[in-house]
């Protein structure tokens, strides 16, 4: 069975001394967890900071984003092989976030999911449908495209190993969170198109977690849902006890 995975997105919050205050705290909160994978991403300039007072806890750490270039003229962009060489293990892509406000798209994903796996790190590839889209009978057609494009040219083993992040768009930052039911429905959509482009092995080893307003109470009825293998927390991740409930609910699942 699929090891759950929590991760807390901390977006541009926090300062190094307030994101190392902050795993201090996570530090004792989540020792005793070894059946979850728990994850915290801060800000690029907090990375080596969180990376280093996580080390030897149930701690790793994320990046929020990467460039798909190792070096060069790209003024205020951030390496692959920077991010590795900063602690991280994982780096989150293509969230809903950098669609909208930064103009990203499913070329730029896969670019940069491919150059994550170049430089050691774990791709978590974000994909979900806006409002508009879902009201329109879409969402699966958007997903299949995400999923098409983002991770067009990748094996069957790296997408095994990477993590596939579903957020529908009208869930971020809105309080508003998918219900059980269509969670269930688009990870089970995404794990049987996986199943059929990549194969069933990569399949049952990818993991697919939701994103969209998840909170402690609601976390643990989202969490169990089939194919459901965890969570991207945003706001909540910000408070430690909050994203350290969230865990707490996603446990006895391994």
């Amino acid at each position: 069975m699929r090891k759950p995975f929590i991760a807390g997105n901390w977006k541009m919050y926090k300062t190094v001394a307030d994101a190392v205050s902050y795993v201090d705290q996570l530090t004792g909160l989540v020792a005793d967890v070894t059946d979850v994978d728990v994850i915290a991403a801060p800000t690029f300039t907090a990375l080596y900071a969180v990376a280093q007072a996580a080390r030897g806890t149930r701690i790793q750490v994320s990046a929020q984003d990467l460039y798909w270039e190792r070096e060069g003229a790209f003024t205020g962009e951030i390496s692959g092989a920077m991010v590795r060489e900063a602690g991280a293990a994982f780096v989150i892509i293509g969230h809903s976030e950098r669609r909208t406000l930064f103009g990203e798209t499913d070329v730029h994903v896969n670019r940069k999911a491919a150059a994550a796996f170049t430089a050691g790190l774990t791709p978590i590839v974000c994909i979900g449908e806006t409002l508009a889209q879902r009201e329109a009978g879409d969402t699966f057609e958007v997903l299949d495209g995400q999923i098409r494009t983002g991770l067009d040219g990748f094996t069957g083993d790296q997408v095994g190993q990477l993590v596939i992040a579903y957020e529908p768009v009208w869930a971020i930052g809105t309080g508003r969170n998918a219900t059980p039911g269509q969670a269930a429905e688009a990870h089970g959509h995404i794990r049987t198109r996986v199943r059929q482009w990549f194969g069933g092995e990569p399949a049952e080893r990818c993991r697919v977690i939701y994103g969209g307003s998840v909170k402690p109470d609601n976390a643990r009825e989202l969490i169990t849902q089939p194919d459901v293998d965890g969570a991207l927390v945003g706001g909540a991740s910000l408070d430690p006890k909050a994203f350290a409930e969230i865990v707490a609910r996603s446990r006895g699942r391994v």
